[in-house]
């Protein structure tokens, strides 16, 4: 009796051991540095568009919401973000466009970007989407979101947005703002001035 205590006792111990030894080896600390990377990666790449419709002057870029258009809602750097959520058929969105092709154009140099998400139907974008914004010359970056599930993708641009629009959201590495209403240029610029 007292031989097999003893066998088991040494695999015991020696159990022990090898899983020491084993959890010492996955614990090694590696002195040497590390080649760097080629590119950098703290800065993830545009997402693939889901669609990309085009004519002859004007290409427009179509996301779903997650894993796309969030990107452009969600960057860490030094610029401020002008976010405009409307589309050719609402009336007060068309008539406040001017503003922020306005504030793109004299602000461009100062780290101010404009973004227009355009909420057009996809079979809306070849006929009405594409010849709107070559009419009205638009320079503004211009994307389409093509995500039918508003129900889901609202609330995470802004819990009190009720999903009218325009909305427009401004903000950068250390504010953000959500506005559900229209701008006349005085006001848009002011909003964007407490961003600086």
């Amino acid at each position: 009796m007292l031989k097999r205590l003893d066998i088991v006792a040494v695999a015991l111990i020696l159990g022990l051991a090898i899983g020491c030894k084993k959890e010492a080896a996955t614990n090694i600390e590696v002195t040497e540095p590390l080649a760097e990377s080629p590119t950098d990666t703290t800065v993830p790449a545009p997402p693939r568009p889901i669609k990309v419709y085009t004519n002859d002057t004007v290409t427009v870029n179509a996301y779903e919401f997650d894993n796309g258009l969030d990107y452009y809602l969600n960057q860490k750097n030094d610029t401020t973000y002008v976010v405009n959520f409307w589309a050719t058929w609402c009336v007060p969105c068309v008539q406040e466009l001017p503003h922020f092709e306005k504030i793109n154009a004299k602000y461009k140099e100062n780290k101010v970007k404009v973004i227009l998400v355009s909420l057009d139907m996809a079979k809306m974008i070849d006929t009405k989407l594409l010849p709107f914004i070559n009419q009205k010359q638009i320079k503004s970056q211009v994307l389409l979101l093509r995500d039918p599930d508003a129900d889901s993708w609202i609330p995470k641009v802004d819990s009190t947005w009720s999903g009218a629009i325009p909305a427009t959201v401004i903000y950068n590495k250390d504010m953000r703002k959500f506005y559900e209403r229209s701008f006349t240029y005085d006001e848009l610029e002011k909003e964007i001035s407490n961003f600086k």
